[in-house]
């Protein structure tokens, strides 16, 4: 009878102990699967939190958020756009961009019914969002600009504006009040340099050369092209910079004083700085608008825990990646690589939200969906249609999502590149879905978020490493 009450007291040890241990392996799945969030930490703050990280390296500038407490572009100056209208804004974009692709690849409809932009238009600057504070000319006058992967020629408005500048922060540049700048000669190679860079044919104003570019939002710049000297911080200075010198100047550029352009045409900053920094340059965009992220010209962005993907050609001066998979929770979706083969991938800056071929949004959803049924959904906001009413919630867990480029490199997104909120009772997952699966995906700014973004144009290479500006 003891040897029986005691094999009955070993069984039920064993079998706490097995439970215990199922428990531990639960919660061990759930840590390495899923994020676990305080949902404040994705709403916006009206207090600025600077991050420190990069600020000390050479060649680097300190990035804000052009609606942040840490920008010093004032309310008056920069009306913050709405949820809803920056959305609208980063449709313009993508429009945008899909049109310069189907220019530049010889490809025909690609927006269908939806082509109102002209058949040249540069890019569009969308929300613009992400700004930094460079100097131009002697003596140096500090410009806030924003900085975009997506174009290539470096612009800012000029005196005497003689058809029309916009409001901006600083005072507007004054060519004539500088002892280093230039005019660029029609018959430079430079000058016949901008159809590339700007999608239109430059023009001549007795000798000197005009630019002129025109976005998809219908915004434009035109004016001189001119050669000045440009400080991005003391110690680095670039002497004989091409840029674009605006005397007529319409758009919502929001306060900022023009655009620095990191494309890969001849004429971007990256290419005009190749021999200094090797077509080397890297970012990182903050967690949201009340911190700060970095953007670094040359090799002093390159963490060691970088992993590298090839870049591909789309054309133009885009940066093209290979994406062969994404994960939700762990799991590989079920979606064929040739899915985004026939749609092609860019990786761009100034794109908000992360667009995919249908076939590909439809599984990411499906799972997504699958893993938050304990949070209630609630109406599609624009263009997202997976969103969460969390009114109820300080706390939230959520399925982690990774995406493998390709050479099977494996990114996993920050929590923040996650959800996207127009407060707590509407936060949606920050993905959205083409019009059709040959519609070019395009990796977008919330997803990149955290994360330092390294490109390697030299060697033909784009890394992400994670905690990049946390």
């Amino acid at each position: 009878m003891a040897s029986s009450h005691s094999l009955i007291l070993l069984l039920s040890f064993l079998f706490v102990l097995f439970a215990t241990r199922i428990e531990s392996a639960s919660e061990e799945e759930e840590v390495r699967h899923y994020h676990t969030l305080q949902l404040s930490s994705l709403l916006p703050s009206s207090v600025c939190n600077p991050s420190t990280i990069g600020n000390k390296r050479k060649g680097s500038l300190e990035v804000v958020h052009k609606h942040g407490p840490c920008s010093s572009l004032t309310a008056d100056m920069v009306k913050p756009l709405t949820v809803e209208e920056t959305l609208t804004h980063d449709q313009s974009r993508v429009d945008s961009i899909r049109a310069r692709l189907a220019i530049n690849t010889g490809k025909k409809d690609l927006l269908g019914s939806k082509a109102t932009i002209p058949a040249k238009s540069g890019s569009t600057i969308g929300s613009g969002n992400y700004i930094v504070t460079v100097g131009l000319g002697t003596p140096k006058k500090k410009l806030s600009l924003i900085f975009d992967t997506g174009s290539d020629l470096t612009w800012t408005q000029c005196q005497p504006c003689a058809r029309s500048c916009y409001n901006q922060k600083e005072p507007i540049f004054t060519p004539s009040g500088s002892t280093t700048y230039t005019n660029v000669s029609c018959a430079a190679t430079e000058c016949s340099g901008l159809a590339s860079a700007t999608g239109n044919n430059p023009g001549c104003s007795v000798s000197t050369c005009v630019y002129g570019i025109q976005y998809g939002d219908q915004s434009f710049s035109v004016g001189f092209f001119g050669k000045e000297k440009l400080t991005l911080t003391p110690k680095d200075v670039v002497n004989g910079f091409y840029f674009g010198c605006g005397q007529n100047n319409q758009g919502l550029f929001g306060g900022a004083a023009g655009l620095i352009g990191l494309g890969r045409d001849k004429l971007s900053i990256v290419s005009q700085t190749a021999n200094k920094y090797r077509k080397v340059f890297s970012y990182c965009l903050p967690s949201r608008a009340s911190s700060t992220g970095y953007l670094t010209f040359g090799s002093g962005g390159m963490a060691r825990n970088t992993k590298y993907t090839q870049l591909s050609t789309l054309g133009g001066s885009f940066y093209g990646l290979t994406l062969t998979a994404i994960t939700v929770g762990g799991t590989k979706l079920p979606i064929s690589p040739a899915v985004f083969q026939t749609s092609g991938v860019i990786i761009d800056s100034g794109t908000v939200i992360t667009r995919l071929p249908p076939t590909a949004y439809s599984a990411l959803s499906s799972k997504f969906r699958a893993q938050m049924k304990k949070y209630p959904l609630t109406k599609p906001l624009s263009i997202l249609d997976t969103c969460y009413d969390l009114s109820n919630y300080q706390t939230i867990t959520i399925p982690k999502i990774g995406v493998i480029w390709g050479g099977n490199t494996n990114v996993e997104i920050a929590p923040q590149g996650i959800l996207y909120a127009n407060g707590v009772s509407q936060v949606c997952l920050a993905f959205a879905a083409n019009g059709d699966d040959s519609d070019i995906c395009i990796f977008g700014n919330v997803q990149q978020r955290t994360m330092a973004v390294v490109y390697d144009v030299a060697g033909g290479k784009v890394g992400f490493a994670p905690r990049g500006c946390a």
